[in-house]
């Protein structure tokens, strides 16, 4: 050994042995790279060469019956950044902000965030971000995406709803089937280069998206339309607080038409109270006042506990229960059940409630669907409100027979009447027809459904012929249409509020049409009307009225043809010993009073007699009665022994 290795050698030795450690730890490291862990590193290689993205589906759309569409999706761009990859922000936004025309400043504040990546501006239309399509700018991301758009704005709004920025329903029918709204989203595997930018190979694995389903409202969109027009324009004449109005299909169960004012756009929800895009029909409840009255008349028809020909002192206006006094709104004597319920006496219905008491009363109201939800597909149904009997007070009976102490919802109301309209049964509601794939599948569909059987038809047959006589003769005359028979019931009732009833009214009226083959039924109500139209027959019937008109007049499957065969009429049945004929001959009926043998009949004298009296006398000469007042005959038109066809009608004054 020479000297300097001897000097060194030390050195020579660390030095090795650092040499072969390391060449043994690298050897080992290697090892575990190549061997035991290459399963993790070779998919850790291709997470860094690929990634996957996020193919979104295109939302269904909402249609009409009629397959007019409720909806729309408008293709619109996103931009967003990551702020990391951006070296000159200052420049950066103002490059965005003169192809999008906002101020830069409003991107640069949005640049200084921590995050990796942030939105600079959503729900931009092409035009707008064209001089950059295209175009690789570091940092930049452009998102297409659809976004809903509602091509008819208000008209709707509160059954269909709205989605939010990421396309997700929020409200209504949008909310309620989203999820089958929205479809499958898919995906797609894309290349990675060195700098970060990616593309499609076709060799990559991918999934397609599956599209939303689209959905069939029973919604007629001119229904619609008609209902919301002259709901806001009685609204306008009124100054009410609000409206709302359903429109139903009785045989069917199927919603034609249905709004509560005020309401919004769902274009710019945000533009309106949040509370607007309640469908205020289905998820608000409310007394209804008289046209509950209907319950306490079908309960008192199919249990026999009245007779048509019963008559009822009134009491001029005035009757006291349990300490407190119920009044009328004009001073009533003696009036027949149908009578009762034609002029809408309080007094009258009381009595009548009386007569059947309190389980029939409540076995009714539970059957007609009230205080039970009605099942239909929509978010936030209430089920209204009613007690039962054993929470009932003294004066119970005495105020559900008249619509108080109730709660009922504008759509729990038409499904009742629309029982009456169909015969007897109580129907589902139904606002989607049917929910299609994009194969054309059905996925998803509503049939009509019948929830219970409330009376038998000739039961309802009678209590509709009482709602015919309120249009008639009645409260609800300025439901009236020429040429058309209309059946309904008026309602007014005091609204509720800070414990007591207050001086503000719900003015309501619901009815069907045409009364013999009814094919649309529907309720009107409005919220704190003035006074003058807070009465149903003034404020509400109007409504109906004008809305049942532009129907007719607008769609042709509403028709009307005239019975052959007359119903007797049951507000001048008076005595109980004779049997109440369903239907008699037009102009078979046998007078005692002469008549001339080219079919006319004589009027007779009625002038001093009683209501009772007189209607039997007049029936027997096959003429109509109608009357004003109440008590005796002092007047009547035509004048006695005046030559009329068999069916006139022979108008009387009572006093």
């Amino acid at each position: 050994m020479t000297k300097t290795y001897l000097k060194f050698r030390s050195r020579v030795t660390v030095l090795s042995c650092f040499l072969i450690f390391a060449w043994v730890g690298l050897t080992a490291r290697l090892f575990q790279i190549m061997v035991i862990d290459s399963a993790a590193y070779r998919e850790q290689g291709f997470s860094q060469s690929q990634k996957n993205e996020k193919l979104l589906a295109v939302r269904g759309n909402i249609y009409d019956r009629h397959d007019r569409p409720l909806t729309r999706n408008i293709i619109h761009y996103s931009l967003g950044a990551h702020p990391s990859k951006i070296k000159n922000k200052q420049s950066f936004s103002e490059l965005i902000a003169k192809a999008t025309g906002r101020e830069a400043e409003n991107y640069i504040g949005k640049l200084e965030s921590k995050s990796d990546f942030v939105y600079l501006d959503r729900n931009l239309r092409r035009d707008k971000v064209e001089s950059i399509l295209g175009t690789r700018i570091a940092g930049l991301v452009i998102e297409r995406k659809s976004r809903r758009s509602y091509p008819h704005s208000n008209v709707a709004a509160q059954i269909v709803g709205f989605t939010d920025v990421d396309d997700e329903g929020l409200v209504g029918i949008e909310k309620e089937f989203n999820t089958l709204l929205s479809g499958t989203p898919g995906w797609v595997v894309k290349q990675v280069n060195g700098e970060g930018r990616s593309q499609i190979k076709t060799s990559f694995p991918m999934m397609p998206p599956v599209d939303g389903a689209n959905i069939q409202l029973t919604i007629d969109l001119e229904y619609q339309s008609i209902l919301q027009e002259e709901l806001a324009r009685r609204v306008n004449e009124s100054n009410a607080k609000g409206a709302m109005g359903v429109l139903m299909d009785p045989q069917t169960g199927a919603i034609l038409a249905m709004a509560s004012l005020p309401d919004y756009d769902p274009n710019r929800p945000g533009a309106s109270p949040t509370e607007n895009q309640k469908n205020k029909a289905i998820t608000d409840q409310f007394e209804p006042g008289s046209t509950y009255k209907v319950v306490a008349a079908t309960a008192a028809v199919a249990t026999q506990t009245v007779s048509l020909f019963d008559e009822f002192y009134c009491e001029d206006g005035q009757f006291t229960v349990a300490g407190k006094t119920i009044t009328d709104h004009e001073k009533f004597g003696l009036l027949t059940f149908p009578q009762i319920i034609a002029h809408s006496s309080n007094v009258g219905t009381i009595k009548i409630a009386q007569e059947l008491g309190r389980n029939p009363l409540y076995q009714y109201s539970r059957d007609f669907g009230f205080g039970t939800l009605t099942g239909i597909r929509f978010p936030g149904e209430t089920q209204g409100t009613l007690r039962q009997i054993k929470d009932w007070s003294e004066i119970s009976l005495a105020e559900v027979s008249i619509g108080y102490e109730v709660g009922v919802t504008a759509l729990q109301m038409v499904s009742a009447y629309a029982a009456i309209a169909n015969g007897g049964f109580l129907l589902k509601p139904r606002l989607v027809e049917q929910i299609l794939g994009q194969n054309g599948n059905v996925v998803y569909a509503e049939k009509p459904e019948v929830i219970r059987k409330v009376a038998d038809p000739e039961i309802m047959a009678t209590v509709k012929d009482m709602l015919v006589e309120v249009v008639k003769t009645g409260t609800g005359s300025k439901a009236r249409i020429q040429g058309w028979s209309v059946a309904g019931k008026t309602g007014t009732a005091h609204k509720f509020m800070d414990g007591s009833y207050s001086d503000k009214y719900i003015s309501n009226f619901a009815g069907f049409f045409p009364a013999e083959n009814p094919q649309v039924v529907g309720i009107i109500i409005l919220d704190e009307p003035k006074y003058g139209l807070h009465w149903g027959g003034y404020g509400a019937a109007p409504v109906f009225r004008r809305v049942a008109q532009r129907i007719i007049n607008m769609d042709d499957s509403i028709q009307y043809h005239k019975p052959k065969t007359k119903r007797f009429n049951t507000m001048i049945a008076d005595n109980q010993n004779v049997a109440v004929p369903t239907s008699i001959p037009a102009l078979n009926t046998v007078s005692p009073y002469p008549a001339y043998q080219d079919g006319y009949t004589i009027v007779p004298d009625v002038r001093g007699m009683s209501i009772r009296k007189a209607k039997q006398i007049l029936i027997a000469a096959n003429l109509r009665a109608d009357f004003t007042g109440s008590g005796h005959v002092v007047w009547q038109s035509p004048k006695p022994g005046t030559k009329k066809l068999p069916g006139s009608i022979c108008t009387m004054g009572l006093n």
